[in-house]
């Protein structure tokens, strides 16, 4: 398969919303406030968790990594789709659009298993609470969250370069707002089933394996929650958790719905939209979520911003 050369000499153009050029101007303002939270909000978190000690505990180290990862996911390609949609000029360089791919590639996986990650520290901070600390060792987290990463650039490293060596005869135009994966494939003029297939079975192994293994610690804490007698205990247990699995709704609900579809099943508006939602929308909402339903993280917010003695 050979890379088209109108593709890596002129880049591509990103259609986006441009059959809509009354929305552009509306989606501009919008996600550009979204996207400032977004950076505020996921920077914030970050700046608590290194500064506050009573943060340097395992939950709040994998929170850290999401934020980051989520600040990561949204930089790859939301700038470039706020200069996209201020003016006529809707071009990115190839070497742009390859940069887009791996990094949406590789972070969209780190946070599928670091997600399982951390409902695994949610089960034993539950349901092994007088040996969390031993279980949950700075060792093992440092190696949870390596596995994390080094999965995610697995992911990236084999699926990109198939993805854009595909021969597209010099087409150009990808109707998406970013050089996703599944765009880049339909434009495609050469069988692309093998790269589908593949891309169908890493999404598993990335998506649906992590979303297994949370399935079955919520069951664990779902357990050991009605187990306890104490309505305090047992809202204290759910506060605990309920953080972790509204952002774990949020993102897997939309990245199945995309990526767990094989072929053509689903339409371009739908994906630009969807895309839209958990590369923005989500890493927007994550620090509003953990913050407003924790009162450790608001005091320690009150501190940070100097609002607190």
């Amino acid at each position: 398969m050979e890379k088209s050369n109108d593709s890596s000499e002129y880049g591509f153009i990103l259609v986006g919303f441009s059959d809509r050029p009354k929305l552009e101007m509306v989606l501009f303002i919008v996600n550009f406030t979204l996207y400032s939270v977004a950076v505020l909000g996921n920077s914030t978190i970050i700046l608590v968790c290194i500064l506050d000690p009573q943060f340097h505990t395992p939950m709040y180290f994998f929170l850290a990594n999401l934020s980051f990862l989520d600040l990561c996911f949204s930089t790859s390609c939301i700038p470039q789709m706020l200069v996209n949609l201020w003016g006529p000029d809707k071009t990115i360089s190839y070497a742009g659009c390859v940069v887009q791919l791996f990094s949406f590639l590789s972070v969209g996986g780190i946070e599928c298993i670091l997600l399982a990650v951390m409902a695994y520290d949610r089960y034993a901070a539950v349901c092994k609470p007088l040996h969390y600390m031993v279980i949950m060792h700075p060792q093992l987290c440092l190696r949870l969250v390596a596995v994390a990463w080094g999965s995610g650039l697995v992911n990236a490293i084999v699926m990109s370069p198939l993805t854009m060596t595909l021969s597209r005869c010099g087409q150009r135009r990808v109707n998406h707002f970013l050089c996703e994966m599944p765009a880049l494939i339909k434009m495609a003029c050469v069988d692309a089933r093998a790269v589908e297939m593949l891309a169908f079975t890493f999404a598993i192994l990335i998506v649906l394996l992590p979303l297994t293994l949370i399935l079955v610690s919520y069951g664990y804490i779902a357990a050991a929650v009605l187990r306890i007698k104490s309505a305090a205990g047992r809202r204290k247990a759910f506060n605990t958790c309920s953080s972790h699995l509204t952002v774990v709704s949020l993102f897997y609900g939309s990245i199945i719905y995309m990526y767990m579809q094989p072929g053509n099943s689903s339409s371009q508006d739908q994906g630009k939209f969807l895309t839209l939602f958990y590369n923005l929308v989500t890493p927007m909402l994550n620090p509003l979520i953990y913050t407003l339903r924790n009162k450790e993280v608001k005091g320690a917010l009150k501190k940070v911003l100097g609002r607190q003695q």
